[in-house]
């Protein structure tokens, strides 16, 4: 008779296992939920129809959308419209690249939605523009690689769909986008002053005055670029349309400005668009699938309720409870991708955070942010790895350049976890 402890042990350590010997993580969870069926006498026929199901939402239609939209705005010259806009507004401060550069993340992390992207697109452009300045290569990829993280939280933002799809679907997508804005910002804001201060400790200089006219043309090429945003989440605030519908709107829109206002690139660049959109979605799509047979063996098993006793065992204290859940997601956030943490750990955590009185929403937002952390750590920090590529920086000079800059983030991140209001202002007012 199969024991229900013993089918935890197998799913748990055959999946860190598998991790260990570097098997890529969609194939580790898939993997290891079919050993577990094996032993607990689940049909495998059942764990196939998890997988199928569970790409079969129609709120992963926005996925596409999103990343084929970001695909074309990154190809076609918008972040480079955007870093000579955020150098109108910010450049003539000291240190005002670096500012320029945090800025532009935002801007771009509201197009794209991920810090990879963000760091490709704007760190490619302006870690050598820095450098070639005067500033240090590791101050240059610290702010590019923190500041992309404001990505993943400013809307739109393809994990927070994910975050809804794990969470079982009863979040919304839109609440979720508006709970991310404040807080995103927040995180700009506290990054720039950073950074203000540790350019006037070195003393960085500052950015050359640009003329009036030249203000206007900056602005005004930048404009167009900057409507994707715009409609994307004026139409979800608006209730024209929904996420989903949001996104394929964004997508056309992207298309049009890309190749027939910008006309930087030529029309058929866009097969070679759709060929990198593919890839991407590939992997999210597959992931999710794997993730949904995890979770429903998870789930099978009782581990979330396991999981909630487990903790409150612990502590009793809301505080504490929460410190220690952070401690937990930051931790995990060092060793794994952020798409499959959303999708194993929802499930298991949404349930404690719960019945500590935490909103969705909010959890949803305190969750991403912790996650987004993690692409900015050793060992496997995406962002990280990608900044230290394009600056030629070694991780080792890179990490203890980042301390500071860790600092405002966990900040952010404890303030938006015992500050509510921070996430649920905006959604509340609006939704």
């Amino acid at each position: 008779m199969p024991v229900a402890s013993t089918a935890i042990a197998i799913l748990l350590i055959s999946f860190f296992v598998l991790l260990i010997l570097k098997v890529p993580v969609t194939f580790s969870l898939a993997l290891s939920s079919v050993l577990t069926a094996l032993y607990y006498q689940v049909p495998l026929m059942t764990i196939i129809l998890k997988m199928v199901k569970g790409i079969e939402s129609s709120s992963l239609m926005a996925i596409p959308f999103f990343i084929v939209a970001g695909e074309i705005m990154g190809a076609g010259g918008i972040s480079r419209r955007l870093i000579e806009l955020a150098n109108v507004m910010v450049g003539r401060v000291r240190g005002g690249m670096a500012q320029v550069n945090i800025l532009a993340s935002m801007f771009f992390g509201g197009i794209s939605g991920s810090a990879v992207a963000d760091v490709s697109s704007i760190g490619a452009i302006l870690i050598p523009m820095m450098k070639d300045n005067g500033y240090d290569d590791d101050y240059s990829v610290a702010v590019t690689v923190t500041s992309s993280c404001q990505g993943v939280i400013i809307p739109p933002s393809h994990n927070m769909i994910i975050y809804s799809l794990a969470a079982g679907g009863g979040v919304s997508v839109g609440r979720l986008f508006l709970g991310g804005m404040l807080p995103g910002v927040i995180l700009g804001v506290g990054l720039m002053i950073l950074s203000y201060i540790i350019a006037v400790k070195r003393g960085y200089p500052k950015g050359d005055k640009i003329p009036f006219k030249e203000k206007v043309k900056i602005t005004m090429n930048a404009f167009f670029g900057l409507m994707t945003a715009v409609i994307i989440m004026g139409g979800v605030l608006s209730g024209v349309f929904t996420a989903t519908e949001s996104a394929a709107v964004a997508c056309l829109y992207a298309f049009v400005i890309t190749f027939f206002v910008y006309r930087e690139i030529p029309l058929k660049r866009m097969g070679n668009i759709l060929y990198n959109a593919l890839k991407t979605l590939a992997l999210v799509l597959s992931l999710i699938a794997a993730a949904k047979a995890f979770g429903h063996m998870l789930a099978l098993l009782q581990v979330p309720a396991l999981a909630t006793n487990a903790l409150l065992t612990i502590t009793q204290n809301k505080t504490l409870l929460l410190l220690l859940i952070l401690v937990l997601i930051l931790l995990l956030g060092c060793i794994m991708d952020m798409a499959p943490l959303i999708l194993i750990l929802t499930p298991i955590l949404l349930p404690v955070v719960t019945s500590l009185g935490m909103d969705p929403v909010q959890f949803g937002v305190v969750l991403i942010l912790a996650l987004a952390i993690g692409l900015c750590t050793p060992p496997v920090g995406s962002a990280l790895f990608v900044g230290c590529a394009i600056g030629k920086v070694s991780i080792e000079k890179m990490t203890k350049s980042l301390l500071p800059f860790y600092g405002i983030m966990v900040a952010v991140l404890l303030l938006i976890t015992f500050v509510p209001g921070i996430v649920m202002f905006i959604p509340n007012l609006f939704l």
